[in-house]
């Protein structure tokens, strides 16, 4: 369902409905993961800055998890227009206490006494929501109270994707898909997309995430992007943004408004690595982790098949000696 406009550069960024949840946000949602210290480590007054550069450009959506630790950069940004914004994070936690640990973070880290959507990190099927049923316990029971507005499950998953379309405590899913395919971790780019059609036929509200492959589809960007914003079923896509020039690209992308042929460059110019410190001690914990495969170890030190990884940072949070960044 399309709403309203907010006029840029000669475009409009267009507003959708968010499933039956009732949330209105603009198509363009802010990926916070890229901003923080898993990603580009940018001090905070400059990532509020640029998270500040898309709500001012009428982004109203912005995507974060407790894993990111970006909470400080959304507090700054949207200082003085709290109700105006949209947030959505997530949490790994499966037990009660776990999750009321994290919503409690969540709420005192963006300063606010209400987060729109929180979900469970990182589902893979059915099975894994059903072990973490505690948790999304205390998650239904924060909506009754006013405190989470809508509950979902974000995934790279399309078992995953197929199990919340059947589950009516689950109104918001946010699924990986990208035009090649990158990081689904079972199954094609058509298989999502139809999964993600029977979701969207229940009523779920459906955002979408690593459009770019995590960096990977740079160098195709308004190919990847365009794939994206032709599938009906998707109210959102997010995408993550790290500098004035990557919000005003896609700001004016989303909105169909005119590029300057010298704004296409320098954002085709920013390619993203995974970059392993000297200090690794080939410890194998990034290994365990990355369910993209895409790490090994070899000479005691981790690297990476870079043909498999997602660019997702999450390596970069299990690592113990902090030797691991996505540059």
């Amino acid at each position: 369902m399309t709403g309203a406009f907010f006029v840029v550069g000669g475009g409009a960024v267009d507003y959708r409905m968010l499933g039956n949840t009732g949330i209105k946000v603009s198509r363009l949602c802010f990926g916070a993961l890229t901003i923080g210290p898993l990603q580009a480590n940018l001090p905070l007054k400059q990532g509020a800055a640029v998270i500040d550069r898309a709500i001012e450009q009428g982004v109203n959506f912005i995507d974060t998890a407790e894993l990111y630790r970006t909470y400080p950069y959304i507090r700054q940004a949207i200082k003085g227009r709290k109700d105006q914004v949209v947030i959505c994070s997530k949490s790994y936690a499966y037990t009660r206490d776990g999750m009321q640990k994290s919503l409690t973070d969540a709420l005192r880290g963006i300063e606010r006494d209400y987060i729109d959507i929180f979900m469970l990190h990182e589902q893979e099927s059915l099975l894994t929501v059903k072990g973490h049923r505690e948790a999304l316990e205390v998650l239904l029971e924060a909506k009754n109270k006013g405190i989470v507005r809508a509950v979902g499950l974000s995934t790279h998953h399309v078992a995953a994707v197929l199990a919340a379309a059947e589950l009516p405590e689950i109104e918001v899913i946010h699924p990986i898909i990208n035009m090649s395919g990158v990081g689904i971790a079972d199954g094609s780019v058509d298989d999502m997309l139809s999964a993600v059609r029977r979701a969207y036929r229940a009523g779920k509200g459906i955002y979408g995430m690593k459009a770019l492959g995590g960096g990977n589809l740079l160098a195709n960007a308004a190919a990847a992007l365009s794939f994206v914003l032709e599938i009906p079923e998707l109210s959102a896509v997010a995408v993550g943004m790290q500098n004035f020039a990557e919000v005003d690209y896609n700001v004016r992308f989303f909105s169909q408004s005119y590029i300057p042929e010298e704004l296409k460059q320098q954002v085709i110019r920013q390619p993203r690595r995974l970059h392993f410190e000297e200090w690794c001690q080939g410890c194998g914990a990034c290994v365990a982790v990355c369910s993209a495969k895409a790490l090994y170890l070899a000479g005691e030190q981790a690297r990476v098949k870079t043909d498999l990884c997602r660019l997702c940072g999450y390596c970069g949070a299990a690592c113990p000696m902090f030797a691991i960044k996505v540059i």
